[in-house]
């Protein structure tokens, strides 16, 4: 595949670098340019949002929120259905569009559209089924009524490593509950952001309903709309620094907010394991967009009778992965985002190198155009090192060792974070117990995915603050209010 092929249709990034997003409009400028991680090169510009752009956005919304939540439930959940629709007739124009601005395989790039377009459909019928609650007091003297409404006008801030689905997973819950929405997509990716919107438009979505903008100035550009009385809803995904930023900020209006933030799962592997299961939800819990992801698995614990046939295992399938460009069939592992998290990632390898970790794979940065790190094995990793506490963000796999089962709950827990783990042992009682017994939001048992659009997606301690998906996903975006009733 070249890139005079990638360049049509839905993948082509001059469609989506039109203009911000606002009240059904496409407003021109230019000012952020969006990279090719494969090469380093230009793909497009997009437009610059200032502080007035953001009200405008505030004002469209404002304007279509009464409307919308009027809007019947069954239409609404049409509307959605037919996005879903119109994501999977372009399914493969947007995962080449993914993979030429964000550098992921292509095959993940596939992956993340099948995923994103869902959260469409699960809310398209999320949407008739608004929960409610009707019965007597306890004591008998009145009944209580509690219905939900939509929260307001609600602000979606997402990240760069999954921008079809960030996006989806939170506009499909808010513009079922009813509320109107603006989105400010990452600026590394905003291209899928902006044809997801086109793609909406196009499957009926009333003008302000959904507004997109980016900008190079986020923190005045998000603050202002935090400001803003006419904001009720925060939902980020992001890391967990700029998360804390954005909490004190929403506090000063006492916005509601749910926040996605930083993970660093343990992959706990017990001497009674399946070895080839192990290695496969290893390559799928490490590998998925190259390690970019908040879930992917950061610390391999693997029990010492297993210990040597996982790390042996786990070198070779990393060593065969292809490493290229995105777009290119043939890739199994792409770039990374930017120079910057190349850099991030050799600075923690070379940190466990100096502390007697050893490469049994990878382990250097590659030269050249585009920002590739090459997919590593990292034994006797020791628990000091700085990339047994930090979010890697990159495919590199360290390995350590453990004996017993109340250690290896322990070392899990040796973080801030509790976003997900995992943990691979024949014995389903055994993997319960530790799952329960690890501080976390989610637990992959014998399995290396676990992200699904009916399951509540969020975690515990510093990964964040409420959850996405599964029915809790349109609660987020709901009030409940009770009417005390007398009859």
């Amino acid at each position: 595949m070249t890139l005079d092929t990638v360049f049509t249709g839905y993948a082509d990034p001059a469609l989506h670098s039109q203009g911000l997003f606002i009240d059904g409009q496409w407003l021109a400028g230019g000012g952020i340019p969006v990279i090719d991680p494969s090469t380093g090169d230009v793909l497009a510009e997009v437009a610059d949002a200032s502080v007035a752009d953001a009200m405008r956005a505030v004002d469209a919304a404002e304007k279509a929120a009464a409307g919308w939540r009027r809007t019947p439930a069954r239409q609404r959940s049409e509307i959605l259905r037919r996005w879903f629709t119109l994501m999977t007739e372009h399914a493969e124009e947007l995962a080449l569009l993914i993979s030429l601005e964000n550098g992921k395989a292509l095959p993940d790039a596939r992956g993340e559209v099948g995923y994103a377009a869902e959260f469409f459909r699960w809310y398209a019928e999320e949407a008739t089924r608004i929960p409610g609650e009707f019965r007597p007091t306890p004591s008998g003297s009145h009944n209580i009524l509690v219905d939900h409404e939509p929260i307001g006008i609600s602000v979606l801030i997402t990240p760069w490593n999954f921008p079809a689905a960030m996006a989806t997973r939170k506009i499909g819950p808010a513009l079922a509950a009813g509320c109107t929405v603006i989105l400010k997509p990452a600026s590394e990716t905003p291209l899928t952001a902006y044809a997801m919107a086109r793609l909406g438009a196009k499957a009926g979505v009333p003008a302000g309903v959904v507004n997109v903008l980016t900008t190079s100035n986020p923190g005045p550009v998000t603050n202002a709309m935090l400001a803003d009385p006419r904001v009720r809803k925060l939902s980020f995904t992001g890391s967990t620094g700029v998360g804390r930023t954005l909490l004190a900020e929403a506090a000063k209006t006492v916005v509601s907010c749910s926040m996605e933030l930083g993970g660093n799962a343990p992959f706990l592997v017990f001497d009674d394991a399946d070895l080839d299961a192990a290695l496969d939800g290893a390559m799928v819990a490490k590998m998925r967009n190259a390690g970019e992801a908040c879930t992917a698995a950061n610390r391999f614990y693997v029990q010492s009778g297993i210990h040597d046939a996982f790390v042996a295992g786990l070198s070779k399938r990393m060593a065969a992965m292809k490493v290229g460009p995105g777009y290119d069939p043939a890739t199994q592992c792409g770039p990374m985002i930017t120079t910057r998290a190349v850099d991030k990632i050799d600075r923690l390898v070379a940190d466990a190198k100096a502390r007697g970790a050893r490469a049994t794979t990878g382990g250097e940065a590659i030269p050249g155009s585009g920002y590739y790190y090459p997919p590593t094995v990292l034994e006797n990793v020791p628990v000091d090192a700085d990339l047994a506490h930090e979010e890697i963000f990159g495919p590199i796999a360290p390995v350590y060792r453990f004996e017993t089962e109340e250690e290896a709950i322990r070392l899990a827990n040796q973080t801030e974070y509790g976003l997900a783990a995992y943990v691979y042992s024949r014995d389903l009682t055994r993997a319960i117990r530790v799952g329960r017994g690890i501080e976390t939001g989610m637990v992959g048992i014998n399995r290396g995915l676990m992200s699904d659009p009916a399951a509540p997606f969020g975690g515990v301690k510093q990964s964040g603050l409420g959850r996405e998906g599964g029915v809790h996903g349109i609660l987020e975006f709901m009030e409940a209010k009770y009417f005390a009733v007398e009859f």
